[in-house]
């Protein structure tokens, strides 16, 4: 068979690692913690690339690049940012090699030390208000709304493909604002581009929330996220959004002219997604068959296979395909017809389940006589004899059925899945025997916080944006609360 995956009942973490595999989406490099992206995952990434790139620009932000390597000293301008990330921080030490003295190998020139240690960006604050300091003079010179494709570097020790590792691919938004009003806009104009993305693309239903104070991006003032819950009952932190004052500016002393003629610090934000989202998509949607792709962020939408016993049918059916691949091609689709004669017709069924492609037709002797073709669906793997004529059209309305239908199933799950407790041995009841999102009541202290996820692992995931005001006892230490917080165990 063209797959073998361990059922998600029976060991959902092997599950998610067979299918990241199998289905060639990535690999483990030999460079430990860090993975190799294949074609097929990267052209997922790819498409959530571009979507989110017209996203930004529909926003008014642009894109720049800035150096991977940030000298040491500029992480110790800004104490909670340093502390946030100094255990993650990879160092590069010496510039040269030099041939080994017994001739076997290389080794590092200890004449070739730097002056100054540079970082690998954990991420690019530091780099990039540093050069900020050299663009902004004067209120005319604000806003700055940039944005970088990169990769990042943060030391990990337990590492799994896409959810964590030491190397991974992201975007970070780097705002410059005359305002306080105008930074906390765009803090929260970012994590609604994101929830958009996250639900219109990715079909997963989001919440959007601010972090506790424990949970918070170092170095910012507050950090807005979307949390999506994935199929084992664990949540999935899938995009951020700071705020960050004018903390940054203060650090690398940034300062403008205003309006009134006057001196004032710059006021700043940053956001950002990262390949953990392609993590998001397998485990919000995919079963034990493979990987279930919504249309929009599919490398594939539909994928044609032949159905014969001779060469004679194999040049009709080839015919028929070619000219439906074509019809198709012109409502923008992407379409591939496999007729290669190393696997049979169900190996390929099997495959193509596997790599989550939307749609499969299959066409064989009895569709030619029929003028049809045999439509499959990859979320349901229901299956239609549909005619050939208007199949360009049912199938982008099938396309967008699809997309909208997993979506909806998400949707569900999150909202069969997330429960109130009011007192601890309820909460945790519900976090031994169902997981999902717990909806509770908690003092608003990072003390209480840090013994809840020492005694349960349970976090506090988000403070829901469209909190209702409601009275009542911490589940922890019964004292006041005034709203309900979502917690969750997460990835």
């Amino acid at each position: 068979m063209a797959k073998e995956l361990t059922s998600r009942k029976e060991n959902y973490s092997q599950w998610y690692n067979d299918l990241v595999t199998k289905a060639d989406l990535a690999e483990n490099s030999s460079v430990r913690g860090c993975m190799v992206i294949k074609p097929y995952g990267y052209a997922i990434w790819e498409k959530m690339r571009d979507a989110l790139d017209k996203m930004f620009k529909e926003t008014g932000h642009v894109n720049a690049y800035f150096p991977m390597m940030i000298p040491k000293s500029f992480f110790s301008r800004e104490a909670s940012h340093v502390e946030g990330f100094a255990k993650e921080c990879a160092v590069v030490t010496h510039y040269r090699l030099k041939n080994a003295p017994d001739g076997k190998g290389v080794v590092i020139d200890p004449d070739a030390k730097l002056e100054e240690e540079l970082v690998l960006r954990p991420t690019s604050e530091t780099i990039i208000w540093n050069t900020y300091k050299n663009w902004i003079q004067s209120y005319r010179d604000l806003p700055i709304l940039i944005n970088q494709w990169a990769n990042i570097v943060r030391w990990e020790m337990r590492t799994r493909l896409f959810l964590r590792t030491a190397e991974f691919l992201w975007q970070e938004g780097h705002t410059a604002h005359a305002t306080r009003e105008e930074a906390i806009e765009e803090t929260y104009r970012m994590i609604e581009v994101y929830a958009r993305f996250a639900e219109d693309f990715m079909a997963v239903p989001v919440i959007k929330g601010k972090k506790s104070e424990n949970e918070r991006f170092a170095g910012a003032l507050d950090t807005f996220c979307i949390e999506a819950l994935m199929q084992d009952g664990k949540a999935l932190q899938s995009g951020t959004s700071h705020f960050l004052g004018q903390n940054f500016a203060k650090a690398f002393d940034v300062k403008f002219l205003n309006k009134d003629g006057k001196l004032d610090y710059v006021w700043a934000t940053s956001w950002g997604v990262s390949t953990r989202l392609i993590g998001a998509l397998i485990m919000a949607h995919s079963d034990d068959n493979g990987l279930i792709l919504p249309p929009r962020l599919a490398p594939i939408h539909v994928v044609i296979i032949p159905i014969h016993k001779s060469e004679e049918q194999l040049s009709a059916i080839s015919e028929k395909a070619h000219l439906i691949k074509k019809e198709l091609e012109s409502q923008g689709l992407v379409v591939k017809y496999d007729d290669s004669d190393m696997q049979k017709p169900g190996w390929k069924f099997a495959q193509y389940e596997l790599k989550g492609i939307p749609v499969r037709l299959a066409i064989g002797p009895r569709d030619l006589e029929n003028n049809t073709v045999e439509v499959a669906r990859r979320d349901t793997l229901e299956k239609k004899i549909i005619p050939v004529n208007g199949l360009a059209s049912y199938i982008s309305n099938l396309l967008e059925d699809i997309q909208q239908t997993m979506y909806n199933k998400a949707l569900d799950f999150r909202k069969k899945n997330t429960f109130k407790a009011d007192t601890w041995d309820e909460f945790k009841n519900i976090l031994e025997t169902k997981g999902g999102f717990v909806s509770a009541h908690w003092d608003g202290t990072a003390e209480t916080e840090i013994k809840i996820k020492e005694e349960t692992k349970a976090t506090v995931r988000c403070i829901p944006l469209n909190n209702q005001p409601e009275e009542g006892k911490c589940i922890y230490t019964g004292r006041p609360s005034q709203e309900r917080v979502l917690f969750a165990l997460a990835y």
